[in-house]
């Protein structure tokens, strides 16, 4: 441990005990830190996996998420149900509903928080689905099939879709953009998914606003009204930064807080990851805002480093990667296709199984893949190291990937 280690007294605090927080706290005690260390939580459930609430979880197959991790045995104090208000850097000091909390080191795992239905918030019958307790609402509400409204046709939508649909509900999907995955895919991409939603007998409606939300029902900007028994709002999600407000921790225009390469934020001795932060990419030459569970897993290991060695030590700069299981298919995306300059497609988007690879300056800059595990797992190595291609080899569906380096 470095001198700096050592010195410390009052210990390392994370606050947020999701993936990005629990992970953290792990790989300290992996690394070596043997100080205390304690993890802040919002909620009152033991800390779990987000991803399977849209899955497994809403649909009664799994009752929770938690993470299989032995807190007591590593020596990691949860305090869960502590919400935390303000941070106030001069005094090294949260501030909680419980009383103030010192630390020596703090470390930014809020996450991130999902966009409200204006005008929807507090009518019965509405649904966010972000959190355990909200998958628990909603399972039962699915368990009695009625007609089910989904507001917004990106990832959480198209997968909530899906399992209410597993379910036996009559699903309408409600989209603003004239697109699904507007926000996320280029519309020659995304294209072939809209179709998904009719195979899986989902009804959708792009370019098509929401007026109003009223019990049992959704009046859209057209006229027109839908019936809903229950109605799922899924349009997005912002940094849960809100309480950092005239803290000293600089945050984007997106909300999100600006870490740097090593994942330091704008005050000395705090750290950010996972949802709730923003990095430097030397490899996309842009600065990243990634919400998915990869960024979640991979972070905390360059956040533990980093403190463990007072020092920036290890520079965070991945190739983003998610995965969404929808209408029977396994979707993986890896990279960043901002920039890029060729598209490529390997297969038919008709056909079950196919990929897009994005090119920039003849590298792989990015690779969406369905039902194409290989593809995926080759890309993303090849996206990592910036070999360049053949791209007549890499539009061949049927040669692998790899095979593609020049």
């Amino acid at each position: 441990m470095s001198e700096q280690t050592e010195q410390t007294q009052s210990g390392i605090v994370i606050v947020g005990a999701g993936m990005a927080g629990v992970q953290t706290a792990v790989a300290l005690r992996e690394q070596g830190w043997t100080g205390p260390l304690t993890l802040l939580g919002a909620e009152p459930h033991q800390p779990y996996d987000r991803p399977p609430l849209s899955k497994a979880v809403l649909l009664g197959k799994a009752e929770d998420s938690a993470f299989d991790v032995d807190f007591e045995g590593l020596g990691i104090e949860l305090r869960l149900g502590t919400e935390v208000t303000a941070l106030r850097a001069a005094d090294h000091e949260l501030d909680t509903e419980a009383g103030p909390v010192p630390y020596e080191v703090l470390v930014l795992a809020t996450g991130a928080e999902p966009l409200t239905l204006p005008g929807a918030e507090g009518v019965p019958g509405v649904h966010l689905l972000r959190t355990l307790d909200d998958a628990a609402r909603l399972r039962p509400v699915l368990a009695t099939a009625p007609a089910a409204v989904v507001v917004g046709a990106g990832w959480i939508g198209a997968e909530f879709a899906t399992a209410a649909r597993e379910a036996g509900c009559a699903v309408t999907v409600v989209e603003a953009a004239d697109r699904v995955l507007a926000g996320a895919l280029p519309g020659e991409v995304a294209a072939p998914m809209a179709r998904w939603y009719e195979e899986a007998g989902a009804e959708l409606l792009t370019g098509t606003k929401v007026a109003s939300v009223e019990p049992g029902r959704v009046l859209l900007a057209d006229g027109r009204e839908l019936a809903a028994g229950a109605v799922v709002v899924g349009i997005g999600a912002r940094p849960a930064t809100g309480w950092l407000a005239g803290s000293g921790v600089e945050l984007g225009p997106d909300g999100a807080v600006v870490a740097d390469a090593h994942l330091r934020t704008s005050l000395p001795d705090v750290y950010a990851v996972g949802d709730c932060a923003s990095f430097p990419s030397a490899r996309y030459g842009a600065r990243l805002l990634v919400h998915h569970w990869d960024n979640a897993l991979q972070g905390p290991r360059v956040v533990a480093a980093n403190i463990l060695a007072g020092e920036p030590v290890q520079v965070y700069d991945p190739v983003p990667y998610f995965w969404s299981e929808q209408f029977g298919r396994f979707v993986q995306y890896a990279g960043h296709h901002a920039g890029a300059d060729t598209l490529l497609w390997r297969g038919d988007p008709a056909e079950p199984t196919w990929s897009v690879c994005w090119l920039r300056d003849g590298a792989l800059a990015a690779l969406l893949a369905v039902g194409r595990p290989r593809d995926l797992a080759q890309g993303r190595k090849l996206i990592e190291t910036g070999t360049p291609l053949d791209p007549a080899r890499v539009g061949d569906p049927q040669t692998p990937l790899k095979s593609a380096a020049l």
